[in-house]
């Protein structure tokens, strides 16, 4: 199976589809692997959803609204950071912005002088510490070796760090099993209490919220397109029910139903 992720090799995308793909090519945006889905040029794409520190990733949820995809498995991955570098003498440290993030702490007591580089991802990050001894990089300890030393381990703020992450397909393999399911509603209007509106079908059906989440629409100040990711399968009568009341009330927008999935944990 072809699958498209974050590059280069290495990065914690790349980790979490080598647990559903064995065929895996890299781009270095993940606009380009929905596209690279959606247009059926492959037959899987895994982006990172959410981050148990940082919180959404953006970018993905702003590239879902966008295209037609279906979501058919969420993995989940700890997230270990390691301080890398060719030796101690380095005064840049260069990782993807969320990693760096996560080890903001970390580097403000132990690396104070020392610049953070935001890059395309930690892998990126990494091969740029190989080619240069005055830039460290934060990623996976096991991305190290050869000219690059470990210098730290598990120097994420938090021990509980953890990355969620979409594997996506063609629209035409969009699935009603799974004990999850994601949803993109756009309203395109405004009223108060229109939130609590487009929560409560959930609500009077017992079905938990998991992700609510708001992105700016792009086409005018206040107006939103929310994501939202509840605990119940598609193929649940509660479920359909609950998705017809958000299209009753989207009438002057729309609703997207990415698909029913379950979660697998990749160590």
């Amino acid at each position: 199976m072809r699958a498209l992720t974050l590059g280069p090799e290495g990065t914690y995308s790349h980790r979490a589809t080598m647990a559903v793909a064995d065929e895996i090519e890299f781009v270095e945006s993940v606009t380009g692997i929905i596209d690279g889905v959606a247009d059926g040029g492959y037959e899987r794409g895994t982006v990172p959803i959410e981050n148990s520190i940082e919180g959404s990733v953006t970018e993905s949820l702003d590239a879902l609204a966008e295209s037609d995809v279906a979501i058919v498995e969420e993995i989940v991955t700890p997230i270990r950071h390691a301080l890398m570098a060719q030796s101690d003498a380095f005064d840049t440290v260069a990782s993807h912005a969320q990693a760096l993030a996560q080890c903001r702490s970390y580097l403000d007591t132990e690396h104070p002088a020392a610049t953070p580089q935001a890059v395309a991802s930690t892998a990126r990050g990494v091969q740029r510490a190989r080619e240069d001894p005055a830039v460290g990089a934060i990623g996976h300890p096991e991305t190290a070796g050869g000219e690059l030393r470990v210098l730290a381990e598990d120097i994420q703020d938090r021990t509980s760090n953890a990355t969620r992450f979409f594997v996506l397909a063609p629209a035409s393999e969009r699935q009603t099993a799974g004990s999850k399911a994601t949803v993109i509603v756009y309203p395109n209007t405004n009223y108060p209490g229109l939130l609590l509106e487009l929560l409560e079908p959930f609500a009077t059906r017992d079905i938990n919220l998991s992700r609510v989440e708001s992105r700016p629409s792009g086409d005018r100040l206040g107006d939103y397109i929310f994501h939202i990711d509840f605990a119940a399968g598609m193929y649940e009568d509660r479920a359909t029910e609950a998705i017809a009341e958000l299209e009753a009330l989207s009438v002057e927008g729309w609703v997207q139903v990415l698909g029913s999935y379950d979660t697998q944990t990749v160590l």
